[in-house]
């Protein structure tokens, strides 16, 4: 059966396994995914990913989960853009999560970044998911 939403199903996966307090969770691996694990390593929501089985046919990432004082760290993560409904963003309109204490991920032209990020490189894209 084929996936509609693999982004979405990460995420699901990831606060599915914090709300079970898992120390980690696999997902089938892509590029994107990767790409949006390494945002939230470098902002400090993850503890580390690995990628599992590169010369199988359908090989896995293994997501660390990172708690504190036995709380987890991604309080809220859900997506913002779907596959039934994309949502664009310009550099201006660029959406804050709880006043700037969260993070939104943005899909731009130059790669998955912040949206920090992205306002100071000055670029716009397509909003992936906020994480508080």
């Amino acid at each position: 059966m084929s996936m509609t939403d693999p982004l979405g199903d990460m995420l699901a996966r990831i606060n599915n396994g914090h709300m079970r307090r898992k120390a980690q969770v696999n997902c089938p691996a892509s590029k994107l995914k990767e790409n949006v694990l390494s945002v939230l390593k470098r902002e400090g929501y993850i503890r580390d990913f690995r990628r599992n089985g590169q010369e199988s046919p359908k090989p896995e990432l293994v997501i660390e989960l990172k708690y504190y004082e036995g709380e987890p760290v991604i309080r809220e993560i859900g997506r913002v853009s779907k596959p039934g409904r994309r949502v664009y963003s310009g550099v201006r309109d660029m959406p804050n999560v709880y006043g700037g204490l969260g993070v939104t991920i943005v899909s731009t032209p130059q790669g998955v970044m912040t949206d920090h990020e992205a306002r100071a490189a000055n670029l716009g894209g397509e909003v992936l998911c906020k994480v508080f």
